[in-house]
């Protein structure tokens, strides 16, 4: 966990970044010795943003399966799809 004073963002601000990037990781930012701010750089924000609404997703699928919702098999998701493409007339 790479921990830092607030004050070394203003001061580091290239070698925090490096160390975002290269770690893929956050960086967490302290004022007064207290949990203050996280940093990540931009394409590990995307990738966990991107994770987290998989995540809901598929909560709400499964909730809905819970729920009552019709299941289907990988055959027939594989056959609808056939379907629909033949539908679109796009037939490989």
């Amino acid at each position: 966990m790479n921990i830092r004073p607030s004050a070394s963002i203003r001061q580091n601000y290239n070698e925090i970044a490096e160390l975002c990037r290269r770690t893929a990781g956050p960086v967490f930012l302290t004022k007064n010795g207290e949990g203050d701010l996280v940093v990540m750089d931009i394409e590990t924000y995307h990738r966990r943003e991107k994770m987290l609404q998989l995540r809901e997703e598929l909560l709400a699928v499964e909730e809905a399966r819970l729920h009552g919702q019709r299941d289907y098999t990988v055959d027939e998701v594989a056959a609808m799809m056939t379907r629909a493409i033949e539908e679109t007339g796009h037939a490989g």
